[in-house]
């Protein structure tokens, strides 16, 4: 698959190039969940120029060093001695490379110094301090692990707190990507195939790589391509929470899990997961580790107990609903049984995600300063558990306007008397002052 979208980062990291090559060493931080597109976008970024790539991999720093050691010798020809084995060492050798000439250093999966030599940090800050100056680096780090290096970077007491000039968190591919990315793989794609290619991937560039390369279109291929034998989604979601978590991986998996199964408020959270005191590991969750996101009635006030949680990333919602939900089924290798499985539910499971597809979208193309769903229990109804739920509402900016909408996958299943009843509900406790636009958005609007 081509390089898609990446313009502002790539624009971004031309300039820090730009300064770093002609006036005074930079250092941009990159962060991003894993299959994100980092590393491809730095080495983009750094086509035609001299550059330096390290992995940092789990190794002693001793065998580390020997390899970047020759890694050196082989980007820039430049003298290296051998019988290097601490990274102070090599940093500093790669910062007085850099006062002879201009190059790019990237240092891929940064956090791992951590489990190396924490010491490490500090030496690089009191390198960079003293030579930056002098050199003409362009030095670009990045990490997978969002809470390792939101740790190293952006905590006040650690020494690389504000060495970097610019911090660029990358997000999924925004939908109106995906849908340039069916059009160049399927021209004649089925908005349903759109819509599973966002429900599964969430946008992330490598999980539509890997379906894109393999010719997987539609939504069943998809689904085919997913869920077999090998198949690097499997444990994908494993993975990546293991390399997140590290030793809490078990409570905070447990209320992932409860999430994904439906149980959205702290309360049934709680009985789901059997853990009384929830409020710190569920801020954790959304603050450290970005991984749920909590969710009020749009217009609701901050400290509004009107609170639902859902998991942010996509995939991850895909991975607990149906790999983690049916792990018997994965375990006995059963992945016909499996596939039937997402196929039957899949209806159910893609309302949903149709309608973040639209949220998404309507962000992403239209004025918008404020998007979200709305819900309340009914004054006027006999039943006080009766609730009132619209699924979009949308403010624009600069103008009393807002955009109701309600979201179905078949338009006939659009009732408009009780959507009236809701747009009526909520333009008299909101939006009394506002111009009102509705709208019903189904599969045929994508």
């Amino acid at each position: 698959m081509r390089f898609y979208d990446r313009e502002k980062e790539l624009a971004s990291l031309q300039e820090t190039r730009e300064i770093a090559f002609n006036k005074v060493s930079q250092m941009t931080v990159l962060t991003g969940r894993r299959r994100i597109g980092k590393t491809k976008l730095m080495l983009k970024s750094c086509e035609n120029s001299p550059t330096v790539y390290l992995f940092v991999s789990r190794s002693s720093e001793a065998v580390l060093c020997t390899q970047f050691s020759q890694t050196i010798r082989d980007s820039l020809g430049a003298f290296v001695p051998n019988g290097i084995h601490s990274f102070r060492e090599l940093f500093r050798l790669l910062m007085e490379i850099g006062k002879q000439k201009a190059y790019n250093l990237i240092l891929d999966e940064f956090q791992e110094l951590m489990n190396i030599n924490p010491s490490v940090f500090s030496d690089i800050q009191n390198i960079w301090d003293s030579t930056k100056d002098d050199s003409r680096v362009n030095l670009m780090v990045s990490g997978s692990v969002h809470s390792l290096m939101h740790q190293i970077f952006m905590t006040y007491k650690e020494p690389l707190y504000g060495r970097a000039n610019s911090i660029i968190r990358l997000s999924p591919f925004p939908v109106t990507v995906l849908k340039q990315i069916m059009l160049d793989h399927a021209p004649n794609y089925q908005n349903d195939d759109l819509l599973a290619l966002y429900a599964f991937t969430g946008g992330v560039p490598k999980y539509v790589e890997l379906l894109m390369d393999s010719g997987a279109v539609t939504k069943e291929a998809m689904i085919e391509h997913m869920v077999r034998e090998n198949s690097v989604f499997i444990e994908e979601g494993n993975i990546m929470l293991i390399q997140e978590f590290g030793k809490k991986y078990g409570k905070y998996y447990a209320i992932l899990a409860a999430i994904a199964s439906g149980a959205n408020d702290v309360s049934r959270i709680a009985d789901a997961t059997g853990q009384k005191s929830l409020g710190g590991s569920l801020q954790r969750l959304e603050e450290d580790y970005g991984l749920i996101s909590k969710l009020r009635p749009i217009k609701a006030k901050e400290g509004s107990q009107t609170v639902k949680y859902e998991i942010k990333d996509h995939f991850l919602r895909f991975w607990f609903r149906y790999i983690v939900k049916n792990q018997g089924l994965v375990q006995s290798e059963k992945f016909d049984a499996l596939r039937s499985i997402i196929l039957q539910d899949y209806p159910t499971f893609s309302g949903h995600e149709l309608e973040a597809y639209f949220r998404d979208f309507l962000m992403q193309t239209q004025p918008i300063s404020e998007i979200g769903s709305w819900w309340a229990s009914s004054r006027s109804s006999k039943d006080k558990d009766d609730q009132n739920e619209i699924d979009i509402v949308a403010i624009y900016m600069n103008e009393k306007r807002v955009l109701i909408a309600e979201v179905k996958r078949q338009r006939k299943r659009f009732q408009p008397e009780l959507f009236e009843r809701k747009v009526a509900l909520i333009k008299n406790r909101l939006f009394a002052r506002y111009k009102i636009d509705t709208a019903c958005l189904t599969l045929e609007d994508m």
